[in-house]
């Protein structure tokens, strides 16, 4: 589709010049004669950028361009003056204008500049873009340095069709990223298909990697296709690698070298254009050191490695997580919108979460099921959390880093000599061996709220 490109000026002649080269150049040149005229322009339908002289009566380029920025504040405008001053230039720049150019207007100057603006305007929406996909997609939210990181590398290795392996623990969103991988990636078209390792028999990994032929052992009863042929022109995700029996190791190593497989009860070969991405959450050199995964098929597979970070490296990245969390179930649910209490959301910050991402999800979407309150309080998001789980002790996690451990046994010893003293702050202090003034300022360090235990 052509750009759409509205010329505003009260100067017929250059609004017939300007549009007819602008046509010649393959743009869609659209007219105004008047700043309440190009308002008009607008509402009748979007525009890829806006090119106003400043001088014109009743609405003159600065006030044209305080109302356009109103309605559509990200369409990219220049302005064109013969008469404006160096502070007109400056105080149309500070109101958004992206560039400023003199009469009379050099044809080459004025085509270049709107080529940059779009090429800006572009990059812009890209950009935008990828922000929302990355946030209501994907769900991969965070500002801290290693989901920084994370995205960029995301990007930088999509175009390219190495193969990846994706390295993380369980929960911290390795198939999202094989997703992001695949959707950003010249393949986006072709399909994403996956398949966890670890969730298929032995006997029959075969079978799905490749398909079957129909008789070729009991139950064969159609033609299957594999994994590998459901997935040509696209991605194969491959999950849990490091669970797939060796035979079968031997045999996936073949199709990546060769790019041919033959069906299970097959003669033929067969070709497939498929990029392959896997997936472990076990140590990889534990893998090779146990004769778990072939030296030969990991050169194979990991040309890249890409690393997903556990919950407990970001808890400054929670809060976000948690409302979005609650913002997708509220709309996938028709529940009324809410959110958690900053207390509440301290109380989940200083968690373990062994789970990661996905054990952080489920707590969300418990506490809004099991809570009416708006907003969700600690007490709430105790609740969810739910009586200690396997990898703690006492309501203590034996996991992570030594602050954390810390900071939890500490949070638990305040909270039972609380109860045990029914809630009184000066008995409570002196059981512990500390100023009431100390007590005070451990309970807020520590979320604990002590109007509420």
């Amino acid at each position: 589709m052509k750009p759409r490109i509205l010329i505003v000026d009260d100067d017929p002649g250059t609004l017939a010049s300007l549009s007819r080269a602008f046509a010649l150049e393959g743009y869609t040149a659209l007219t105004a004669s008047s700043g309440a005229r190009a308002l008009e322009r607008l509402a009748e339908g979007p525009v890829d950028a806006v090119l106003s002289d400043v001088v014109m009566p009743e609405m003159d380029g600065l006030a044209f361009l305080a109302r356009l920025k109103e309605r559509a504040p990200e369409v990219p405008v220049i302005l064109m003056s013969g008469q404006a001053t160096v502070d007109t230039a400056v105080k149309a720049t500070r109101m958004g204008a992206l560039d400023f150019v003199e009469k009379p207007v050099g044809l080459d100057r004025l085509l270049l500049t709107l080529r940059n603006a779009l090429r800006l305007d572009r990059l812009q929406r890209e950009n935008r873009e990828l922000q929302r996909y990355w946030r209501e997609e994907l769900a991969l939210i965070g500002e801290a340095a290693p989901m920084v990181a994370l995205r960029a590398l995301i990007e930088r290795a999509a175009p390219s069709d190495v193969p990846i392996l994706i390295a993380g623990e369980n929960g911290t969103g390795k198939e999202l990223v094989a997703r992001g991988i695949h959707d950003l990636s010249p393949r986006r078209s072709g399909p994403f298909v996956k398949m966890n390792c670890a969730a298929v028999p032995a006997e029959l990994v075969e079978s799905e990697l490749f398909g079957h032929e129909k008789g070729a052992f009991s139950g064969a009863a159609a033609l299957r296709r594999g994994r590998f042929e459901q997935a040509d022109s696209g991605t194969l995700f491959l999950d849990e690698i490091g669970d797939m029996p060796a035979p079968m190791q031997a045999k996936l190593l073949r199709v990546l070298q060769d790019g041919e497989f033959t069906r299970v009860g097959g003669s033929g070969d067969l070709k497939a254009d498929v990029r392959v991405i896997s997936a472990t959450n076990r140590n990889v050199d534990a893998l090779l050191g146990e004769g778990r995964l072939r030296e030969d098929l990991l050169y194979r597979i990991n040309t890249l490695t890409i690393r997903t970070p556990p919950l407990r490296d970001r808890p400054g990245d929670i809060p976000a997580l948690a409302g979005h969390f609650a913002d997708a179930a509220s709309r996938r649910n028709h529940w009324k919108p809410r959110h958690f209490s900053a207390e509440a959301l301290e109380l989940l910050r200083r968690q373990a979460w062994k789970g990661n991402v996905r054990e952080l999800k489920n707590v969300v979407e418990r506490a809004l099921i099991l809570s009416d309150s708006d907003p969700i309080t600690p007490d709430d998001a105790r609740v969810a959390l739910g009586p200690p789980a396997a990898g703690r002790a006492g309501g203590v996690p034996v996991d992570g880093p030594l602050r954390d451990v810390v900071d939890a046994f500490e949070r638990e010893v305040i909270r039972e000599r609380l109860k045990a003293n029914a809630g009184h702050v000066t008995n409570t202090a002196r059981s512990l061996g500390l100023e009431r003034s100390h007590l005070y300022k451990k309970c807020k360090q520590l979320g604990i709220d002590i109007r509420e235990e």
